[in-house]
This record gives structure tokens, sequence and C-alpha cells, in this order.
């Protein structure tokens, strides 16, 4: 019986260093009659620093493989610590830009930068002078048109209050309207929205496509259930775990991230590039 344990053990320690050190790429295609023209865009969420062989060149060749038209960037991509570098993520960004039109929504990490100065000192300013002066479109409770798509892109940042541990806050039926505005009736609204949890409000602020991080996956799934086990504040078996979720016509993508931070595990839960296709829908 030890023996058996010890084997089982050391499997699971290998899946565990493996799906650690490894990132998928999943396709999500989908179609809408205001959608002008076709649009490929990959979506990164939680890469905490992470390193995908030196300098990220494996992710990086990952993208070029896919031939995106635009990055969406769901937040975290760096991890909230004291003096803490800023190179992997300014790096990584930078390698991206000059290729890509790259449009970025905060996540709980870059807000937090912000919020507590005391802590992370000039973290928060030194980053954003790095992303606008590599030409990264910082989308922070607003939005950039794309007419020649039909798309408008939306990218919220929303109070500290909504990440709180052990539980979901209520939301005000008016918050995303007050930080937001009100969604275009004219274009696609695609809303980048880093905490998954708060999808029926997204649904019925008008969003017609989220994308969300934050819960990376649940850290480790249950193999042939799939389900993710724990979620960032502290919840078993969170509903809104990584994949696709419908709520009338509203859908959300949701990554299950590229990194680490804390507990730096991932098991039966690589990491994730979500490959996106956004197609005009010629039969209406």
């Amino acid at each position: 019986m030890i023996t058996v344990i010890a084997v089982i053990l050391v499997i699971m320690l290998w899946i565990m260093l493996y799906d650690s050190n490894r990132f998928v790429v999943r396709h999500y295609p989908l179609r809408d009659q205001r959608i002008k023209k076709s649009v490929k865009a990959v979506v990164l969420a939680d890469l905490h620093n992470k390193r995908y062989g030196k300098e990220n060149e494996r992710l990086l060749q990952a993208i070029d493989e896919i031939g995106p038209d635009m990055i969406l960037i769901a937040g975290d991509m760096l991890t909230a610590k004291p003096k803490a570098t800023l190179d992997v993520a300014v790096g990584f960004l930078t390698e991206l830009a000059k290729k890509y039109p790259v449009y970025y929504g905060n996540g709980n990490h870059e807000h937090r930068l912000k919020l507590y100065p005391e802590n992370y000192g000039d973290m928060a300013g030194r980053y954003e002078e790095a992303l606008t002066k590599i030409g990264i479109h910082r989308l922070v409770n607003e939005h950039k048109d794309l007419p020649e798509y039909g798309i408008r892109i939306y990218g919220s940042e929303i109070d500290r209050l909504y990440y709180k541990r052990f539980g979901i806050q209520p939301m005000d039926p008016e918050y995303l309207p007050g930080i937001l505005g009100q969604p275009s009736e004219e274009y696609f609204n695609i809303l980048i929205a880093h905490d998954p949890d708060y999808f029926p409000k997204y649904a019925d602020w008008g969003a017609d496509l989220v994308l969300s991080g934050h819960v990376h996956g649940g850290m480790v799934r249950v193999p042939f259930w799939g389900k993710g086990v724990v979620s960032p504040n502290v919840r078993l078996f969170p509903k809104y775990d990584g994949g696709e979720f419908t709520i009338g016509k509203s859908r959300m993508l949701l990554s299950r991230g590229l990194g680490m931070h804390t507990i730096p595990i991932r098991l039966f839960n690589p990491g994730e590039i979500l490959e996106v296709e956004l197609m005009p829908d010629e039969g209406k």
C-alpha cells in the first residue's frame, strides 16, 4: 500500500510540474450580424510574470503561429509584490506590441499597484509609463471603437470590494453603467472584465462577449469531471472556473490563465491561450 501511494504521489508531482510549465491553445469561433469583417484575436490573462522559455519565446512563437489581428489582455500580466520586477511583463508586451495592436484591461493586481503606493511605491506609475511608451492601448473603464470590424472593446476595472474572499459581494445594477456608460447598439460589444463572478451583471449591462480570467482554472482540476477546485477568493468548485458560458445573448470566454502566484501549482490544468475568431453572420 505504501508503495502504491508513493507511486501515485510521484505521478501527481510529475503531472503538476508538467502542467505548470506548458500551455494549450483553445479556439472559439463566434458570429454576429454587427461584425463587418472577420477578425482573429488572441486573449491572454494571468501571466503573473511567468516565463515560457527565455524571454517567453515559446509563448511568443505560439502567438505568431496563430497570426492574430489583435491581442486582448484580460489582466494580471504581473504580480503585485513589493519591489518585484516589471521586466518580465514589460519585455513580453514590448515584443507583442511590435507586431500587433494590444488592448489591455486591468486585473486586480494592476489595480492593487495603484491603490496601495505605500506598499508598492512607484510601480504603478512605472508600469503605466512603460506600456504607454510601447503603444499599448490601456482600457481602464473606457472603450475603443474599431469601426472597420464593427466592434467596440471595453475594459473594466471594478472596485477592490468585488475581489473580497469567501463570497461574492453584491453589485448594484447601476454600478457598471456608472463606470462604463451604456453599451453601443451599433457595435458588437466586447467587455474585458477580469473577475468572472459578475458575468450575470455583465450580461445585464449588455456585453455581447465577456473576456475574463482571475480564477486560474481553479488551480487543480478534477480529472474526468473537469471542474476547478478552488477560486482565488477561496470558494470550492466555483461556478465560473474556465471555458465558455452563456446567459441569454451574452457569452463569456473565461481563460484559465498562463501563470501562478502565492500557491504556484497547476494540476490537470495547463496554461491557456484563447484564439477567438469573430466573423460576420451572413445568414442574417
